[in-house]
């Protein structure tokens, strides 16, 4: 698993392996308990399990927190937080899953604490099973029913539904999928038949389990070669890695010198095996904060081998010296309640740099916010003329660490004339609190990047008294039915289409044209014309943005590392943008349509920066902060009124 995530940039299947072990572990465990008819104790049982897994996961939190904070760009902060409070806590599935399906949360890279997905679900487990097998015991008890056939009823049934449910959302929603605990339940319920399975299956032939043996050990290895595994599984694909587990499972100890078991029982082997927690828990940070720290994609074998040794060495000494100790205090062993200070002791060691983080994440937020309009223009630094009158010496704005609130939503969900029951404009409508006011109403749909444009249209609306409504669908432009486009984002724009057109606003406001990152290849939004056309025999006005630049780096994390004079930081105007802009293309524009470009307020004649005025031009590769689009307010109001004739209300 290390070196396919070191050296091969690929996922190995591994972490199906080890879930479907670790039930195996557990039901063998919990079956002899309950044949020999003994008490199950389940808080000792969960606490046992923490005080053996919690001393070096908490640790490995612990120094990761630190060297992000030491070592990542201040953007990062806010998630990497999240995610080691997740991690501590057994949820990192789920925040993950969550991340994966959001289309505003940071994909920039992984996270330094993303490999505790299986740890998170894993720990969920540990917590249900033991459930499950009490409920058993009890009713072997009170109704004396056959508690292994019932295990296999259960186990069974659990199989079945849960790689169904698997199959299906994998096929429909991988992302979430794959981090989703109730896809891979199934894994888990099959190492649990395997364990009951087992003691009928010691008549097979010795030779067929020397074959068993090597043909599922080469499977295991092969699966992350042959098969995408973080892009297709779990699903049933994932039964490749867990059936060639369960095939040298079964295989067994061969008492051969050609069986595979004499391979596995090689003393390195053995002695890597009881440092293998610690090694899964280590090698992830270092590779991903090394890569982000660095700029780098990937890793050499010379650099990939130091990051193996590293993770090796403290994996072997966290071992010896932290997780082992730990499991033999004596004192704690006298009575099992005598682990929950052990347990409340580990918590400690991970939250004190957590909130300590926090806190310094909040003083740097604060502190930002105290500075004047003037030590942060915004915009009108690249008006003609311009001198910065403000404190040299002022934070850029947005603080680096808040850079991911920066998508703007209007105040209040759609009221009286603009509510909807329609179930996708209904749950996406939003009005500025001035959607009552007696001027026009201008109505914004489209994508994240009619989205980004709000700030500066609600400063027009607010001094011109003017309606402001949002329809906006993440990674949906807004045209008519196109066949680049996903069916779902065909059906909400015809919704969208329908909703404006029923309630009539004075216009509607969309991104006319597509950049693309970091090239010159900038074209009209597929359907445009068709789109403009329709909405204006309608008897509604089409306000077309020009598109921003698109990069194909983070831009603000440029800023961050490098500085906002950083050459990468400012590419050439002509690598980013058309040399005349694609609405020139349009001929003859029907009267109604407005196309407003403000280029010029995003980028210099030469550069478009990262930093203007003080303040973060992108939360990202692509999208405006909203704060520096509430800059581009004045200019882009002053534009529309003389683009489209509108009078200013008083």
């Amino acid at each position: 698993m290390v070196v396919y995530h070191v050296w091969l940039g690929r996922v190995s299947g591994g972490v199906d392996v080890f879930l479907l072990i670790s039930a195996f572990l557990m039901t063998s465990q919990f079956a002899r308990k309950i044949d020999r008819d003994e008490r199950i104790n389940l808080g000792g049982h969960w606490l046992h399990l923490l005080k053996r897994l919690l001393p070096i996961a908490v640790v490995v939190i612990a120094a990761t927190a630190v060297m992000s904070w030491l070592l990542l760009p201040a953007n990062r902060w806010p998630s990497i937080i999240s995610e080691g409070w997740a991690s501590l806590f057994y949820f990192e599935n789920w925040s993950l899953a969550a991340n994966a399906v959001d289309y505003y949360a940071s994909k920039d890279s992984a996270s330094p604490f993303q490999h505790f997905w299986s740890l998170s679900i894993q720990g969920q487990v540990f917590l249900i099973w033991p459930l499950i097998f009490l409920g058993i015991a009890f009713l072997r008890r009170r109704l004396g029913w056959d508690h292994r056939r019932l295990m296999l009823l259960v186990f069974g049934a659990i199989f079945v539904v849960s790689l169904a449910f698997s199959v299906w959302e994998t096929e429909t929603n991988q992302a979430f999928a794959y981090f989703d605990l109730r896809t891979r339940l199934w894994e888990f319920a099959l190492g649990s038949l395997l364990a009951l399975a087992l003691p009928f299956l010691g008549g097979i032939n010795r030779r067929v389990r020397i074959l068993m043996g090597w043909v599922g050990i080469v499977a295991m290895v092969a699966c992350g070669l042959v098969l995408q595994v973080d892009q297709q599984f779990p699903g049933y694909m994932a039964l490749w890695p867990t059936l060639a587990a369960a095939l040298v499972i079964v295989a067994g100890d061969t008492s051969s010198r050609f069986g595979v078991d004499r391979v596995l029982s090689a003393r390195p082997l053995t002695f890597m095996g009881g440092n293998a927690y610690g090694l899964y828990l280590w090698h992830w940070p270092i590779l991903v904060i090394f890569l982000v720290w660095q700029g780098r994609q990937s890793v050499g074998w010379f650099t990939g081998s130091a990051i193996i040794v590293a993770a090796v060495v403290l994996a072997i000494v966290s071992t010896r010296f932290i997780e082992r100790p730990a499991r033999r205090i004596k004192w704690v062993e006298v009575a099992w309640y005598r682990s929950v200070p052990v347990v409340l002791g580990c918590v400690i060691i991970a939250a004190v740099p957590l909130v300590s983080w926090q806190g310094y994440l909040k003083n740097q937020v604060a502190e930002a916010s105290k500075n004047s309009s003037a030590d942060n223009p915004g915009a009108a630094a690249l008006i003609p003329g311009f001198e910065f009158q403000g404190n040299p010496n002022a934070p850029i704005q947005p603080a680096p660490a808040g850079i991911w609130e920066q998508f703007a939503v209007l105040g209040s969900d759609c009221e009286g004339r603009w509510a909807s029951d329609v179930p996708d404009i209904k749950s996406v409508c939003r009005a500025y609190a001035n959607s009552n006011a007696p001027g026009k109403s201008i109505v914004v749909i489209g994508d994240s990047h009619s989205q980004q444009w709000m700030p500066a249209l609600q400063y027009a609306a607010e001094e011109n008294n003017w309606q402001l409504v949002s329809i906006i669908k993440a990674a949906c432009p807004y045209t008519v039915s196109v066949p680049s486009a996903t069916a779902d984002c065909n059906a909400f724009n015809q919704e969208a289409t329908d909703y404006v057109t029923e309630r009539k606003p004075d216009a509607v406001l969309t991104v006319g044209t597509v950049a693309k990152p970091s090239s010159s290849d900038e074209t009209l939004t597929p359907g445009f014309v068709e789109a403009t056309n329709n909405l204006i025999s309608q008897g509604i006005q089409v306000i077309a943005m020009r598109d921003n630049p698109r990069f194909s780096f983070n831009m603000a994390e440029c800023v961050i590392s490098k500085g906002s004079e950083d050459p990468q930081c400012n590419p050439p105007r002509s690598s980013l943008f058309a040399a005349a802009s694609p609405f020139e293309s349009v001929s003859d524009p029907p009267e109604g349509l407005f196309m407003l470009d403000l280029t010029d307020y995003l980028c210099t004649p030469e550069v478009c920066p990262g930093e203007v005025g003080n303040m973060f031009v992108y939360i990202d590769d692509n999208h405006l902060t909203m704060d520096y689009s509430a800059t581009l307010g004045p200019v882009f109001n002053q534009r529309l009124l003389a683009a489209t004739g509108w009078s200013q209300d008083p």
